[in-house]
Order: structure tokens, then C-alpha cells, then sequence
């Protein structure tokens, strides 16, 4: 795994077979701006994605004519800090700005992206407001939240349970959640039995956990970063909650395994892209081929599978454009990937409709700290 210090501007590289991109070696190359956070409690989830994005990228750039690489900022997971770093990525004219991470940096980010013109690729968020009004320029990976808390809610209730209280991020991700809960479960005539904010960046829950608690829900559905759900999970089971725990996938599956330990026993967690644990899933094979032919320490689990993916698609938009590379015969090349599979990973985009995929699925936590799907 990519330590901290050995962060700087990230060439990637290289084409697969068939992902010929011909352009003379000497020429500069396509440069992607990403902010995203590589210090702080949400810090695992920049790394892992980057490391997944430049796995691919490597092996792009190895092949290919003009090489295709990642300039990388730190925002901390913090929105002032994320939109100073896009303007100075804007400035430094970056052809693309790709794999943002959360939902408040992202929303910092966008009126910029949009007002000059840059393509905004694959942000690591499901949030309704980045998808809604239509953005020409912006393209999502990954299914929304609302997709991913209607299978939360329609597990739960089919299981009988219905009690659920939503533990979510004081910001506009953790909204995005609750309005996600809040939707599925109104259409069952239902709503939370109780709700408790953690403020981001932050893991002081204790509040938090007397309120829920107190409500004795069946479920809570976590929509926060890793380490304020491990938080929330360990002092809500010392005060004697017995329920089970939800989250969505922003909050980082392995981190937050890697967190709770033993104590992760049980934790479910929705999840956009296939298991990178189960060999059977075709992105598992090539994500696991290029660690092999790159001789790479980079791990495999689901944001790292999720920044290859998103650098795949984002390659064969480039080698669907025509002429010399531009940002609009990139929008225009990702526009016309209609129902095509990436190793297995369905994505379909149109000239009305940026986001690639509705993919869901549950996954829980073992007590080893293992994924199963």
C-alpha cells in the first residue's frame, strides 16, 4: 500500500490490450486533477482509490502512445480545502478532474468544474444533488444513495424489522443518506424511530449513542466515514445495543473492518462494485493480474476496485474520441459507452444520462475482518 510519503504527482499508466491510445511518447501527457483526502479520518478512502486509479493507469501508459497521469491534492476531506485545490488544479488547465471523494468536497468542487468546462469524472459519492439538475460534464460511476439505502431498508423491512434509526455525518453526505432512509421507508408508510448526528471529521458519538439507544431500534443505518462509525458501533454495544449495524459504501468497507476488528462482526454494508474478494467476479481476475504483472503492493477491496474501474472507463472514453484528445471528444467518447461490461461491471452511459450504473449489493463483516458477499 502507498504510504503518505510517497505521494506526489502520480503517473499512471498504460493501456490493456485493445486500449491502444497511439500518440508520440514525447508529447505531454493528459493530465487528471484529483482532491481528495490523503491525511485524516477519512484519509484510507483517497489512498485506496488513488492506488486503484494508478494500478490501471500503469498499466495503460506502459502500452500506450501518450500517457495518462493523476496530479493529486490533499483536501483532508474538508470543502474549503477541496475547492481551493480545484481551483488551482483549473488553473494549471488539467484536462480532467477525476475520483473525487464525499459528497460536501465534491459539492465544493462542482459550480467550478461546470463554469469552466472541465470533465468531472467518477466522484466517489451517491448524492442526489451532484446527479440532479443534469450536468453535461459530469459523469458518475457508481449507484446513488438512494439506490443504496432502498436496499438497506427493503433487507431490513423483509426481515421484519423496522424499527431503524439513521446515525448519519452533520453535512450534506450524511443528508443525502437520510433522505435516501427517509424515502424508502416513507414509501412503506414507515419513518426513523430516531436520528443523531456526528460532525465530520470527528468522532465524538457519545450524544449520539444515547439517543438511538435510548429508541432501542431493530437497525441503525450508519451514513458517515469509518471512523465515526467504529466509534459509534463500539460505545453503542458497551451501552448494551444488541441491533445490527447498515452502512452505505462511502464509508470505506476495509478501513472500516480494519477499525473494529473483532468487534466488525456482523456489520453490513451496501456496496457499488463487485466483491474484489470473490475470485468467480471477472474485475477480481484483472484487478489481481495487473497487482501480479506490475509486481505491486497495491490491495484489493472495494475503493480500489472502484478507482480501477473508474480509470478503465475513463481510458476507453479516450480511445472512443477522435482527433487530437479534448475534453469535449472525452465527454463525447464516454457518452457513447451504452451497456458495455468492464470485467464483468456493467456500465452504460448516453447523451441524457451520466450515470453509469444502479449496481448494489449487500456485503457483511466477519469476525475475522473478512468481506462476504
Amino acid at each position: 500500500m502507498l504510504s503518505r510519503r510517497q505521494f506526489s504527482i502520480a503517473t499512471g499508466a498504460a493501456a490493456l490490450a485493445g486500449f491502444q491510445f497511439a500518440r508520440a511518447q514525447s508529447e505531454a501527457p493528459l493530465v487528471l486533477g484529483q482532491s481528495a483526502p490523503f491525511t485524516g479520518p477519512a484519509a484510507q478512502l483517497g489512498i485506496q482509490f488513488y492506488e486503484g486509479a494508478k494500478l490501471f493507469l500503469d498499466q495503460y501508459n506502459a502500452q500506450a502512445g501518450r500517457r495518462v497521469v493523476i496530479k493529486f491534492l490533499d483536501d483532508g476531506y474538508e470543502p474549503d480545502r477541496c475547492a481551493e485545490n480545484t481551483k488551482k488544479l483549473i488553473d494549471e488547465d488539467v484536462f480532467a478532474l477525476f475520483g473525487y471523494i464525499g459528497t460536501p468536497t465534491s459539492l465544493a468542487a462542482l459550480p467550478q468544474a461546470v463554469n469552466a468546462k472541465v470533465p468531472f469524472i467518477a466522484p466517489f459519492t451517491g448524492a442526489m444533488s451532484l446527479r440532479e439538475p443534469f450536468q453535461r460534464n459530469v459523469f458518475h460511476l457508481r449507484a446513488s444513495y438512494n439506490d443504496e439505502t432502498a436496499v438497506i431498508v427493503r433487507q431490513l423491512t423483509n426481515l421484519g424489522l423496522k424499527k431503524i434509526a439513521v446515525f448519519y455525518q452533520n453535512d450534506a453526505y450524511g443528508k443525502a443518506g437520510l433522505d435516501g432512509v427517509t424515502l424508502a421507508l416513507s414509501q412503506l408508510d414507515l419513518k426513523p424511530v430516531a436520528l443523531a448526528t456526528v460532525e465530520r471529521n470527528s468522532v465524538t458519538v457519545s450524544a449520539a449513542v444515547k439517543t438511538i439507544v435510548a429508541a432501542q431500534p431493530d437497525a441503525v443505518v450508519q451514513v458517515s466515514a469509518y471512523k465515526s462509525c467504529a466509534a459509534f458501533i463500539r460505545e453503542a454495544r458497551k451501552a448494551g445495543y444488541g441491533g445490527t449495524f447498515f452502512n452505505v459504501s462511502f464509508v470505506g468497507t476495509q478501513a472500516l473492518a480494519d477499525e473494529l476488528g473483532k468487534e466488525g462482526a456482523g456489520v453490513v454494508v451496501t456496496q457499488v462494485v463487485p466483491s474484489p474478494y470473490n475470485a468467480a467476479n471477472g474485475i477480481t481476475r484483472e484487478f489481481n493480474d495487473a497487482v501480479r504483472k506490475g509486481n505491486s503492493a497495491t490491495k484489493a477491496n472495494f475503493s480500489s476496485v472502484e478507482g480501477f474501474l473508474a480509470a478503465r472507463v475513463l481510458v476507453e472514453g479516450l480511445r472512443r474520441s477522435t482527433g487530437k484528445p479534448s475534453r469535449e471528444g472525452l465527454i463525447a467518447g464516454l457518452e457513447s459507452i451504452e451497456r458495455q461490461q468492464f470485467a464483468g461491471f456493467d456500465v452504460s452511459f448516453s447523451p441524457k444520462n451520466h450515470v453509469a450504473s444502479k449496481f448494489v449489493e449487500l456485503s457483511m463483516i466477519t469476525a475475522d475482518g473478512k468481506i462476504r458477499t
